[in-house]
């Protein structure tokens, strides 16, 4: 059985510099084509596919078939269960700070703390950039946001 604490600490290491390009040199243009791929999901991906396979059996495919609020916690109270649940967060955290990043490039939106918040809190720094989108889109001439874009 592999040692379920270092997959999560590889998982948490392994997301970490593509939050750091984001953030800190969001104008590389490696980071551009690193982030504009798939291929950073690709492992992850596969490891929560380990994992989810690796945790089911019959009781826990009954459970999330018809799940409730305590059914629920009794399974993520199981380590197995809790790992694959944290590598669905990091995945879909990463995926939406990529999504906010593209976009923020595409359009010129500033994103360092939507991406940080994302990063800390997922769906806080989605709702973050849609603020910033929506105020920045505002206050700015298209000119301006064209420009800031490049």
């Amino acid at each position: 059985m592999i040692d379920l604490s270092l997959l999560f600490n590889i998982a948490n290491f392994y997301a970490l510099p593509f939050w750091l390009l984001m953030v800190i040199l969001p104008k590389w243009g490696m980071t551009q084509k690193i982030m504009s791929s798939y291929l950073p999901f690709v492992p992850l991906a596969g490891l929560y596919i380990y994992l989810f396979a690796g945790s089911l059996d019959p009781d826990s495919v009954e459970a999330f078939s018809n799940p409730t609020l305590p059914v629920l916690a009794q399974l993520f109270s199981q380590e197995p269960v809790m790992l694959t649940g944290w590598i669905h967060f990091i995945v879909l955290d990463l995926f939406t700070g990529r999504y906010i990043y593209l976009e923020g490039r595409e359009k010129g939106i500033f994103t360092i703390h939507s991406l940080i918040l994302c990063l800390l809190a997922g769906p806080i720094g989605l709702l973050s950039h849609i603020v910033t989108s929506w105020i920045q889109l505002k206050v700015s001439k298209p000119e301006e946001i064209e420009a800031s874009a490049t």
